[in-house]
């Protein structure tokens, strides 16, 4: 059964560490959330709060990743397409239609779009964002207890003086992406 219009976005292309997270929603017609925005452009507490809305009232979702390992064979475009098929095929109902976040598509076996800017211009993908956000974060806060050394509570894997310095200090862990410069010259 082809139901609706699916959003999909990604989160954590950017960091040094994590899985990058992709989530793909269609959002029900007669339940509206408020609040939806790029993930971006909300508060941590307000995307948390947004993240509940989005998986009570939503028609589907689905959330999927794709880990440091295939980031590092694929590359981080290739991974965060691949966690984004994987998050639309993960959809309990097939979508009329899939509206990406940016300018690149993943491979679906459904008509797609991508469109710049989606997560601000699209609820479907704003939700998108949200779920693949707070998703994110909630794994780097699990990363945080298993390798307290890095700080990957504060700042989620990006590049921050912090983490480069603990990265000078430690070394690389199992969760960081060898494939990006600043983690392959710590080897």
């Amino acid at each position: 059964m082809l139901t609706g219009i699916a959003g999909v976005d990604e989160a954590g292309r950017g960091p040094l560490a994590g899985n990058v997270v992709a989530a793909a929603v269609i959002l029900h017609p007669k339940n509206r959330i408020d609040g939806l925005a790029d993930s971006k452009k909300l508060s941590e507490k307000k995307r948390e709060s947004i993240f509940v809305q989005i998986r009570q009232h939503s028609l589907a979702f689905a959330v999927a990743c794709a880990t440091p390992a295939e980031i590092d064979e694929l590359n981080i475009l290739q991974a965060s397409l691949l966690a984004m098929s994987r998050a639309v095929e993960a959809l309990p109902l097939r979508p009329q239609k899939v509206l990406v976040d940016g300018n690149q598509l993943p491979h679906l076996s459904m008509p797609a779009e991508a469109i710049i800017k989606g997560d601000s211009k699209i609820a479907a993908i704003s939700a998108a964002s949200i779920l693949a956000k707070v998703t994110r974060d909630r794994e780097m806060y699990l990363l945080d207890e298993q390798f307290p050394q890095y700080g990957f509570a504060r700042h989620k894997g990006y590049p921050t003086r912090a983490h480069f310095e603990a990265l000078q200090l430690h070394g690389p862990c199992e969760a960081h992406r060898r494939s990006f410069a600043p983690v392959r010259r710590c080897l």
